[in-house]
């Protein structure tokens, strides 16, 4: 039987409460999300409030999946076999990765309303050609804004299409039984999944950065109220990444297992205190 009822074995006191933190950043998400979409968005419906509320609502259901993923997967070491456990894990890690891309889009698509505002958008009037519709530099914000919107959606749907031999976790191949054919990137002597590369190394970075720099630069261009809720979003943004990224792969959970279990979800919830200040100065136009 793959779950039955069992103590958790592999859940040191550490790790105990890391996940508790984490449920309790969850609950935030939530609670955000309901706060932005039926205070915010019912209120004013304003696309910049109904894709926020879907950034925290994404990136909530894809901590559920790396909860399980890094704290209950475990717990199947001793009830089934190892491409069992693989097959397990690697579907939490699968939907885990496509919720937090989505949140991404929702996040980019937040910026795309920031720097291209839809209601300035012109209505064009008559037939015309493709050249001449493309002229339109209305239009050509338009398409920014819609490819930056759909590339990581794209990025997210590949995460949970592309085989497993591309994703798979460089730590399954020494704990379990797994399939021969992962692909692997190599420099040196380090070795590391390809597709995992690619969306841990540069996909992920490139929109970690891309993000908070955008906020920065709306920041320098504005003034007053404006200034300060962009510059906090940023500074938001930036400590989600690196308590929710950077900490969690830079503190070893051997050596340093307090501070592993305490300060990234602490950072991260320090982060969604200020981008709810950041987003309460006044409702953006």
């Amino acid at each position: 039987m793959l779950f039955q009822e069992t103590p958790l074995e592999y859940l040191s006191f550490f790790d105990a409460i890391e996940m508790g933190l984490y449920f309790i950043i969850v609950g935030y998400f939530f609670l955000l999300f309901f706060y932005f979409l039926f205070i915010r968005y019912r209120t004013s419906r304003k696309l910049y409030w109904l894709f926020f509320s879907l950034f925290f609502l994404c990136f909530g259901i894809a901590r559920v999946f790396f909860i399980v993923y890094y704290f209950f997967g475990p717990e199947l070491y001793d009830l089934t076999n190892g491409a069992e456990v693989v097959a397990f894990l690697m579907i939490n890690f699968r939907l885990a990765t496509f919720f937090t891309w989505m949140g991404v889009a929702c996040a980019v698509g937040v910026l795309g309303i920031l720097l291209f505002p839809p209601e300035t958008q012109e209505e064009n009037k008559g037939k015309k050609t493709l050249n001449e519709w493309l002229k339109n530099r209305k239009n050509l914000e338009l398409l920014i804004r819609i490819g930056l919107f759909a590339l990581p959606i794209i990025i997210g749907i590949l995460a949970l299409t592309l085989p497993d031999g591309l994703f798979m976790d460089p730590d399954f191949i020494d704990e379990y039984i797994v399939p021969d054919n992962i692909v692997k990137i190599t420099i040196g002597s380090w070795n590391y999944p390809l597709g995992r590369f690619l969306f841990n190394f540069i996909f992920m970075p490139l929109f970690l950065t891309l993000i908070p720099f955008i906020f920065l630069y709306l920041a320098w261009k504005t003034f007053g109220v404006l200034r300060k809720s962009y510059a906090l979003n940023a500074i938001g943004f930036i400590l989600y990444f690196i308590g929710g990224r950077i900490l969690q792969g830079v503190l070893d959970v051997a050596t340093l297992p307090h501070l592993r279990a305490i300060m990234p979800p602490l950072i991260i919830l320090l982060a969604l205190l200020i981008l709810v200040i950041a987003n309460n100065y006044e409702q953006l136009k």
